[in-house]
């Protein structure tokens, strides 16, 4: 009888529990969250010399945060550093690391923590794309899109979180794409990474939360393509399912996602759709569907970032 008793509290506890979470996602999908304040945080963002990682830093300089700014091209970060501070930034340091190398996240990380302090936000932000097919793609090239793309964001949440389970306040932001949700033809090796960057972030999240560390939130970013010439040539046949997004826009609700600790951010909203379709529809509806809106030649026309002479 007792047994019976407390495997019916245990359910009703649960049954309660998922409604309230349900009907408290339903509130806050037509009632904005509250933002959390970020003046004074120290946010670390990797890739910040340029596109999304300079804007990013734009913005947490006018809401008050301390900047920590790596990239491997040590003028163009100088340049965001030199933007941030006319941007307002309280405090902003920019350090040249080569995101792929291991032993040289580890020593900058050990650099910070010194000269600056705890690294309260994360953003991995830093990719590369090597945008050829799988069989062309060099292998050295191969390697080093999972470096920067995936296994940074092991060495940098080996070197930051452990600080911010002490503190129990932090904010692990990875910044994946939408063909870390999907395969893209001519993508093998970028998915792959992206993939392996959302899988882990997700796997964090479980962890902490498993561990009750709840004052360590985790926000995944999977935008379709951006103009920051990352992808330059790539092109939509269908602009108002997939268009190829401006980075303001995208900054823009990266932020609102990280001030209103949201976990997942898919954009455009069609993702949220696509990633549906993908569980429920037959397989060859899928293919037909992907025909249809021209995910299969996306990459036809790529050209890449244009290197400055």
């Amino acid at each position: 009888m007792a047994s019976y008793l407390k495997t019916t509290k245990e359910l009703l506890v649960f049954l309660g529990k998922s409604l309230f979470s349900v009907l408290k996602a339903l509130i806050f999908t037509f009632i904005p969250k509250p933002r959390k304040n970020v003046a004074g945080e120290t946010v670390l963002i990797t890739g910040s010399g340029s596109g999304l990682g300079r804007l990013l830093a734009l913005q947490f300089a006018r809401l008050g945060s301390v900047l920590v700014l790596w990239d491997v091209n040590t003028e163009a970060n100088e340049e965001t550093c030199r933007m941030a501070q006319e941007a307002g930034a309280m405090k902003v340091r920019a350090y040249t690391c080569d995101c792929s190398q291991k032993e040289e996240v580890y020593k900058v990380a050990d650099q910070v923590k010194k000269e600056v302090g705890d690294v309260s936000i994360l953003i991995n932000n830093a990719g590369i794309v090597t945008g050829k097919k799988f069989l062309d793609c060099p292998d050295e090239l191969m390697e080093k899109s999972f470096n920067v793309n995936f296994k940074a964001h092991l060495w940098t949440y080996k070197a930051f979180l452990p600080t911010m389970i002490a503190n129990n306040h932090g904010h692990l932001v990875c910044i994946s794409s939408s063909a870390g949700l999907v395969g893209v033809n001519g993508l093998a090796d970028y998915c792959a990474s992206k993939f392996a960057a959302v899988g882990f972030a997700e796997s964090m999240f479980v962890e902490t939360f498993a561990q009750k560390q709840k004052g360590i939130k985790t926000t995944i970013v999977c935008p379709f393509f951006i103009k920051t010439g990352m992808f330059e040539g790539c092109t939509t046949s269908s602009p108002t399912l997939l268009p190829i997004l401006e980075p303001e826009y995208v900054v823009r609700k990266i932020i609102d996602a990280i001030l209103q600790e949201q976990l997942y951010l898919y954009m455009p909203k069609f993702l949220y759709l696509v990633m549906f379709l993908k569980s429920v529809l037959p397989v060859k509806t899928g293919l037909l569907i992907a025909d249809y809106v021209g995910a299969f030649n996306v990459m036809d026309g790529f050209t890449g970032q244009k290197k400055k002479t």
